[in-house]
């Protein structure tokens, strides 16, 4: 299975959504600053992803997007799945005809049902993680980060 930068990049795009939730709609040309992801790219992405309801659009001076739902609510696999990415690790898209059209009935291939359990299990998967986690995750990160040790000896004034 290999995800691609449609995916990854939707992905990373909403988090930088959340994480700026309630402080007004959010612009695409401040994400793709950001994350550098292409203005352009983004525009597709954010179109798909209205279109499924996972971001509302704010028109006008000021405007830009929103989530639609609180992100606690919005799945990673609602995102992908918005933006069109296929979750398929088999080599027929799911059809059973592994070895083509051409082939004899009954043509799966030999290892058809080990990469279709396993295209259930990361949709399962995706499907447990919420945006929420990912922003929470970001924010400990970051929290994580601006941590400044203390000396051990109890001696405050080199700080």
């Amino acid at each position: 299975m290999r995800l691609t930068t449609k995916g990854r990049f939707a992905v990373t795009a909403m988090i930088d959504l959340a994480l700026r939730q309630g402080k007004g709609p959010v612009t695409l040309s401040g994400i793709s600053q950001r994350q550098a992801i292409s203005l352009s790219y983004l525009e597709q992405l954010f179109g798909k992803l209205r279109r499924h309801e996972i971001v509302e659009s704010i028109r006008g001076p000021g405007g830009g997007y929103s989530l639609a739902r609180r992100a606690d609510k919005v799945t990673v696999a609602d995102i992908i799945i918005a933006v069109d990415e296929p979750l398929d690790a088999t080599q027929c898209g799911g059809k059973e005809n592994c070895h083509g059209a051409d082939a004899a009935s009954g043509a799966r291939c030999m290892t058809h049902e080990l990469w279709a359990t396993l295209n259930e299990k990361m949709v399962d998967y995706l499907d447990s993680v919420s945006l929420q986690d990912l922003v929470d995750q970001q924010k400990q990160k970051n929290a994580e980060q601006n941590v400044v040790a203390l000396p051990r000896n109890g001696n405050h004034a080199a700080l």
